[in-house]
């Protein structure tokens, strides 16, 4: 049977140089293709950004590589604010689909008491 258990630790930090803060792969475990492709998108948008891939070991593996190259700034600051992006940007898709649910169930309904009325 598979080990399911969540590790206790989801975010790892692995810099190839120490004085190097521009380069970083960030393991987060739990995680698969659908953060690891919306965060690389997310981060690919900043201009400051090299480079940002990500990767699953093995598919038995709960967890993503996630691999970023700066031209300056720390790629932790990068990945800190592609994650804000990232949540911003989900909060606001699913304001947007919340809203037009409701707007869909009130002209339902509004329907609905129209053909009674005519009935």
């Amino acid at each position: 049977m598979a080990n399911t258990e969540v590790p206790k630790r989801t975010l790892e930090v692995v810099q190839t140089e120490v004085e190097d803060e521009t380069c970083a792969t960030f393991v987060m475990h739990g995680e698969d293709h659908t953060l690891g492709n919306a965060l690389r998108y997310m981060i690919m948008k900043n201009p400051e950004v090299q480079f940002c891939g990500y990767s699953i070991p093995h598919p038995t593996e709960n967890k993503i590589n996630l691999r970023i190259q700066t031209t300056g700034p720390p790629a932790t600051d990068v990945l800190r604010r592609g994650l804000r992006e990232l949540s911003t940007l989900s909060e606001y898709v699913l304001a947007t689909f919340e809203e037009n649910v409701n707007k869909f169930k009130s002209r339902r309904e509004q329907m609905g008491e129209t053909e009674m009325d005519q009935t």
